[in-house]
């Protein structure tokens, strides 16, 4: 039985997701999904299921230019981490943002506000913003998994309505016979899934309350906090010793965290700018629109590491033996976030093997033609996105499906205001199910970035990251027969504020 381009294309990806969440194992959940595509692409082919799973998956994946790129990228921004740590730089870092900013108010507003400055990529956006705030948060008593959240919820998110950015490079990519990028930008005000988790985790932070189970992580989170320092007071009294640490210099200071950072940030977009030809004649836009980020990447970090091993030995904070030591150790940081990663490619591998995006593809096709619910399309074409993006942890493939069916059925007429929300519903639903997906890389990347266990930061995010969905396909109903982007984006964000209002409501009627 042939299992291709069928729903049966999807089952690799569901069972790897479902086992994930019921039992609380990603690795052994994205193994059985993996085999559970091998088996069906091989026709339940033993010899051909292992062929496949193996050589044409999981090395054919690890052999790919581009995700050799991201796990270097990854291996090298672990070593980063580490040397700040070992530098002494994170914990001045926390010292001095505790004198600045000291509430917890205070400190998500400012991971935030770093998410949105760091708009060039989500990965790079991800891992950076992890390591100059865990030392703040921390602080604030804020959970790994809220720490997390505000991450992931800044990275896609951000990308996805920024002009500038790897994100923007790809969705134009995908637009034939239409100026992309005028189009991308029209699209911004529509991407109410994009805005609506802006005004969210601001509305969130304000009114200082959670719910769902992010609420029972930061309860559970400061429980912990109450009992470590019960500990700490009792083995002072006692004379009792902690667990030995890692040596860290006793010279650091906040310069040592944030030169690194900005270092980082200012060689990556040069890297990214120089894969594009900026420098043999491109303008800055262009480079960035035919960049490589993942080669950029690479080129950008490991410039910045030298730059810091050299910074650190120069000031005297670490010697150069020291900074080679914690080269493997930042390494071994990132063995999770690496083998994650290389499980979700691998599954991916299966679901893209089976036709699953293409089947979808074809579902959304016949959808789109039937004129009767074409003003109804932007909130189709969402629903569909969030769960191709969900089913196969990629936001980029899911673009790739869906933006030329949107485009082909308005014939490319830049003018129809209807096809611009329907792009910009394709976007947004992408971001939506990449948000959810224990698969996606860019969720992987969250939870490497806080150092949080990926399935909780899983099942924390999703009670939000579903609250906005519901707003947005309102939004985005009304929006297909109002078709008026200040009226649709205005009632999304009152829709977005009083949905939280009412929950806070009912949080606090439940305690």
């Amino acid at each position: 039985m042939d299992f291709t381009n069928t729903i049966w294309s999807l089952a690799p990806a569901l069972i790897a997701i479902l086992l994930a969440l019921i039992t609380k194992e990603v690795y052994s959940s994205l193994f059985i999904g993996i085999v559970a595509g091998g088996l069906l692409y091989s026709g339940f082919n033993l010899a051909g299921a292992m062929q496949h799973v193996f050589v044409d998956g999981m090395i054919g994946q690890l052999s790919d230019a581009w995700n050799v790129g991201i796990l270097v990228f990854l291996v090298v921004l672990g070593a980063m981490v580490m040397l700040m740590n070992r530098a002494g730089g994170s914990a001045a870092f926390g010292k001095w943002a505790s004198t600045h900013v000291k509430t917890k108010v205070g400190a998500q507003v400012a991971t935030i506000v770093l998410g949105m400055l760091i708009f060039i990529d989500d990965y790079f956006n991800c891992l950076t913003v992890g390591s100059v705030m865990r030392p703040l948060t921390d602080k604030e008593d804020i959970s790994r998994e809220k720490l997390a959240y505000l991450i992931d919820a800044t990275a896609a998110p951000v990308c996805i309505i920024a002009p500038i950015s790897s994100w923007a490079a790809a969705v134009t990519g995908f637009v034939d016979g239409a100026n992309g990028l005028s189009l991308f930008i029209h699209a911004i005000p529509y991407n109410f899934y994009a805005l609506l988790t802006l005004v969210m985790m601001f509305t969130l932070t304000f009114m200082k309350f959670d719910y769902g189970t992010m609420k029972q992580a930061e309860l559970k989170h400061l429980a912990e906090v109450a009992k470590k320092k019960y500990k700490e007071r009792e083995a002072s009294l006692t004379g009792a010793e902690d667990q030995p640490h890692p040596p860290v210099s006793g010279k650091g200071k906040v310069i040592h965290l944030v030169l690194p950072i900005i270092t980082l940030i200012i060689c990556c977009v040069i890297g990214m700018i120089y894969t594009g030809g900026f420098f043999e004649g491109e303008t800055f836009i262009d480079a960035f629109a035919n960049s490589d980020a993942s080669v950029g990447l690479v080129y950008g970090s490991v410039v910045a590491l030298i730059i810091t091993i050299i910074f650190f030995v120069a000031t005297r904070v670490l010697t150069f033996t020291e900074c080679m030591n914690a080269i493997p150790e930042g390494f071994k940081s990132m063995v999770p976030a690496i083998l994650v990663l290389t499980f979700a490619w691998t599954l991916k591998s299966m679901t893209d093997s089976l036709g699953a995006a293409d089947y979808v593809g074809g579902i959304v096709a016949n959808v789109a033609g039937n004129n009767a619910i074409m003003s109804l399309l932007p909130a189709v074409v969402f629903l569909v996105g969030i769960f191709l993006a969900f089913a196969t942890g990629t936001s980029w493939g899911t673009f790739g499906i869906l933006i030329p069916i949107v485009v082909n059925v308005f014939g490319g007429d830049v003018s129809n205001e209807l096809m611009i929300i329907g792009i910009s519903a394709c976007m947004a639903g992408a971001v939506c199910g990449d948000h959810c997906s224990p698969i996606s890389d860019t969720t992987i990347m969250a939870s490497a970035g806080a150092q949080c266990d990926h399935i909780k930061h899983v099942s924390t995010q999703l009670p939000y990251a579903f609250t906005v969905a519901a707003v947005s396909l309102v939004s985005y109903i009304i929006s297909g027969f109002v078709r008026n982007w200040f009226i649709c984006l205005a009632i999304g964000i009152v829709l977005m504020v009083a949905t939280l209002y009412v929950l806070k409501l009912a949080t606090a009627k439940k305690n």
